[in-house]
């Protein structure tokens, strides 16, 4: 016998003891000379007693096993023909390549042959198929390719067949279903195309089918309904369509059933509660519909439901709480509705409830508190009342998810002491609570976020003591006092965002020892004092958001050493001095806004290497001197430089520098002569402009002013049809403080209320998350300032508007249509014929061409998308949200930053920083 140049790494020869295998380095040489000498020599030795090796009574070699041998090499010399009486061939965990040799076809005797595990490259060869004793065929986790050969149908006592994790493709043979004695068919892993066969409904001493991982489509075919031995049934990962088959209820022998990440469709059988033996069901990533059954209820061995990620409706089934055994139960994003069923409670072996993204509401059963949960997922959905105080009295919680819902009441008293936390989310509700007393210290902690709540207090040095926390994100809530400087040490930080809250003192300057943070967000706070030059020292920052403080001195000349940072926001304080030409090194830098404070001197020319710049905006200081010569600044609009006396440069709205603008003298004194007569008729004008522009002043206001306004802690609320302040009162009074009871819509910045006003008319208000209220200030400003200029029957009309330093809203008209989007995704777009379709596409049409050409100067929307298209009781059009539009200036650029929503982007913008408008 010979093995095409076989080594092997550690060994002995093969008549030694195997305890004594790591003698001798080329045992693989001397084992197969050795044998080959065996058979030359006049008086052969007997290789029966050589390891791997074993012989029938009469001397025969019967069994080779050289598993986990450490060999490699290939097969092409190996003697097949010298064993006329092998019945049993293992090679696994070997590093064999190359090809099978069809010379294994002389194994006439063979009934196990088992070479998985090695690195055997080419098809499988026909010529096995001659083996027609072979009952077990193993090649599992090879290189092997092509398709599976029709010949292995022809050995029919095949009990086994594993060809799992190779690279075979083509059809399964629809012969299969005549391999009756197969108990175990794996296919899975390959590249297996075609449709499950039919015949594979012949296969009645089935157990164990596996098909997962491959590119089979069409429908699960009703024949596996008759596969009555069947225990496990894998087809995962395929792209398979159409429902699920009533018969597979049939299979009372099943335990695991793992279905997901297919594109079935239909719903899941009413009768799958007859599957008695199910332990495992897996059917989540498909397009499910209707309800979830009750029959599930009756599966008392259940240990895992995923059902996640389909179009499941209707409420949970009160019969889940029978499911004793259960430990995981995933219903995530779905359809459902109603209320967590109180038979929860009885769940004592649930570990992981997961029903996050529905439409679920009422209370959390307060019986959650009496189970040992470990993962807690309920993010957006329409929860409300408090979260149960014992939530974690089984001291085994690690992830508590529980953001945008309508959550009232104070933070569970068990989060305390609840040391195995990990992973924790509040945010986008009611909680309120001491912030400072209700959290311990979690040794595992690594985020935690309570953005957009009623949280109080301080924040307490227990933080300081989170050693693996990452993220902190407390915005927008009413926590008071300095910031501690123990949150110095915290040097795992990678995210901090305290904006929107009441804290006052300096930024300590122990924050410069927090070497890892990427995100550091202190807007909108009474943060005053200097900005300690310790900062420079975070090389990874990349966002810092200090924005809307009373923060004074100079901005620190070590920011330049922050080479990471792509977005710098210092807006809004009373910084003062020149602007320190340091800044010029932060290349990467995207987004840069120092408007609204106290900075005097040149924009540096450093700037000039800032290729990465995007958006700058330096309004309302006291700059002077020539811009610098780099693209944004020729693309600037004369709003990100406004409120700046002495700047001079070519954009429009700013003067001419002196360098640019010299001319001969003859040219002046001639420009003189021409303007001089014309001056007189000019004064007159003004005077006529003054007049005008003294009457209307106090019906608007330009968003210069308003920004100015806002800029010196004005609050300003003004409405065309209403008697503002007492409108104001009124909202506040309906909404009940803007109560989340009243919303009827979420968006990424704000809430939109429908308000009853006692004048009887009913209106529309969006108001902005407190949180995002710096950020999209502009885009607030944007939209008044749009709105107030057009009026058409297709765009919606703005009533009003309030900008406070607590609180922002719009007042609209109100649409009971809702928005396209909503009846799109619901079974309301039946009702929306062809006709009502065409009549909503012109409505957008006439509103598009009114703001492109009839409105001087013109308004580009933006993002017109299906979420921002409203429609009235007529399905009549309206287009809404202009936060993001743009007003043209025909005089400057109408290069644009991308703006709206992915998805309804031009292709060529959606993978570009800049748009052509």
């Amino acid at each position: 016998m010979k093995f095409g140049r076989v080594k092997r790494s550690k060994g002995k020869p093969c008549d030694a003891e195997e305890d004594d295998l790591d003698q001798d380095p080329f045992w693989g040489q001397q084992w197969t000379d050795n044998f080959n000498h065996s058979f030359s020599a006049q008086k052969p030795v007997s290789p029966c007693n050589w390891y791997g090796v074993s012989c029938d009574e009469t001397g025969s070699i019967n069994r080779l096993n050289l598993s986990s041998s450490g060999l490699n090499g290939t097969l092409d010399h190996f003697s097949f023909s010298s064993f006329p009486n092998l019945a049993y061939f293992e090679l696994t965990v070997n590093n064999f390549s190359g090809i099978i040799p069809s010379e294994i076809r002389h194994l006439s005797k063979l009934a196990y042959l088992d070479f998985s595990y090695n690195q055997f490259t080419g098809i499988i060869p026909p010529e096995i198929g001659e083996l027609t004793k072979l009952t077990t065929l193993h090649l599992i986790s090879n290189q092997l390719n092509g398709s599976i050969p029709l010949a292995v149908c022809h050995m029919r006592l095949l009990s086994g067949l594993s060809l799992a994790n190779n690279q075979l493709n083509g059809a399964i043979p629809t012969c299969f279903g005549n391999l009756l004695n197969l108990h175990y068919l794996y296919l899975d892993r390959n590249y297996i195309s075609g449709s499950i066969p039919t015949s594979f409904g012949q296969l009645s001493d089935l157990r164990h089918l596996f098909l997962y991982f491959n590119n089979i489509s069409g429908s699960i075919p009703h024949e596996l309904g008759n596969l009555y031995h069947l225990k496990e049934l894998y087809i995962n990962n395929n792209y398979l369509t159409g429902s699920i088959p009533e018969t597979l209820v049939n299979l009372k022998n099943l335990t695991d059933l793992t279905l997901y990440e297919n594109q079935l469709n239909g719903s899941i059988p009413r009768e799958i509660g007859n599957l008695t033996s199910l332990i495992w069901l897996e059917l989540q990533l498909n397009n499910l519909t209707g309800p979830i059954p009750a029959s599930l209820g009756q599966l008392k061995s259940l240990l895992h439901i995923s059902l996640y990620s389909n179009q499941l409706s209707g409420p949970i089934p009160q019969e889940l709480g029978n499911l004793t055994s259960l430990s995981t139960l995933h219903l995530a994003f779905n359809k459902l509705n109603g209320s967590i069923p109180s038979s929860f409670g009885n769940l004592q072996a649930l570990e992981q409830l997961s029903l996050q993204n529905n439409k679920l509401s009422g209370s959390i059963p307060p019986e959650l508190g009496n189970l040992k949960l470990v993962e807690i997922e309920m993010t957006n959905n329409r929860f409300s009342g408090s979260l149960p105080d014992e939530i974690c009295n089984g001291r085994k919680l690690e992830k508590l998810l529980v953001g945008y819902n309508k959550l009232t009441g104070r933070i569970p008293k068990s989060l305390y002491n609840c040391l195995s936390l990990i992973r924790v989310r509040f945010d986008g509700n009611q909680i309120s609570g001491d912030f400072s007393k209700s959290f311990g210290v979690y040794p595992y902690l690594s985020y935690i976020n309570l953005n957009d709540n009623k949280v109080y207090g301080g924040i307490s040095d227990n933080w300081s003591k989170c050693r693996n926390l990452t993220t902190i994100q407390m915005g927008g809530n009413r926590i008071q006092g300095s910031i501690p400087d123990s949150m110095g040490n915290m040097i795992q930080l990678v995210v901090l965002n305290l904006s929107s809250n009441d804290l006052v003192g300096d930024i300590p300057k122990e924050f410069g020892m927090l070497t890892r943070i990427e995100k550091l967000i202190l807007s909108n706070n009474r943060l005053s004092g200097i900005v300690p030059q310790e900062l420079g020292s975070l090389a990874q920052l990349l966002i810092l958001d200090i924005s809307m403080n009373k923060l004074n001195g100079s901005i620190p000349s070590s920011m330049g050493q922050c080479s990471k940072l792509f977005f710098l926001n210092l807006s809004n304080n009373g910084f003062a001095r020149e602007i320190p030409v340091q800044l010029g090194g932060l290349i990467q830098l995207s987004v840069l806004d120092l408007s609204h404070n106290e900075l005097t001197g040149y924009i540096p020319k450093t700037f000039e290497s800032m290729n990465s710049l995007l958006n700058i905006d330096l309004s309302y200081n006291h700059l002077r001197g020539p811009l610098p010569k780099s693209k944004v600044f020729m693309n600037l609009s004369i709003e990100a430089l406004q409120g700046n006396k002495d700047l001079c440069g070519n954009v429009s709205g700013l003067k001419q520098c002196a360098s640019e603008s010299r001319a001969p003298t003859r040219k002046r004194k001639l420009v003189l002569v021409i303007s001089l007569p014309l001056l007189g008729a000019l004064l007159l004008g003004v005077l006529m402009g003054m007049f005008t522009f003294y009457c209307h002043r106090s019906k608007s206001l330009p968003l210069t002013q308003l920004v100015n306004r806002h800029k010196h802690g004005t609050n300003f609320f003004s409405v065309s049809t209403f008697n503002g302040r007492e409108t104001y009162k009124e909202i506040l009074k309906q909404t009940e403080e803007f109560n989340e009871a009243y919303c009827i819509g979420m968006g990424g910045c704000g809430c939109v209320y429908k308000v009853k006003l006692s004048s009887g008319n009913t209106v529309a208000v969006k108001r902005l998350h407190s949180s995002s209220e710096v950020i999209n200030h502009n885009d607030f400003l944007n939209e008044i300032t749009a709105l107030t200029r057009i009026r058409h029957r297709n765009i919606v009309k703005l009533l009003g508007y309030c900008s406070h330093s607590q609180i922002s809203f719009l007042v609209y008209e109100y649409l009971e249509g809702g928005s396209l989007a909503d009846i799109l995704s619901h079974e309301t777009a039946q009702t929306l014929d062809w006709m009502k379709r065409v009549n909503i596409i012109k409505g957008v049409a006439y509103a598009l061409s009114y703001m492109h050409h009839d409105c001087s100067p013109a308004i580009i929307h933006r993002d017109i998308s299906s979420k921002n298209i409203l429609l009235d009781s007529e399905y009549e059009a309206c287009v809404s949200d202009f936060g993001t539009s743009k007003i043209l200036n025909p005089n400057s650029s109408h290069w644009s930053n991308i703006a709206g929503t992915f998805g309804y982007l031009a292709p060529g913008n959606a993978f570009s920083s800049r748009s052509y408008i």
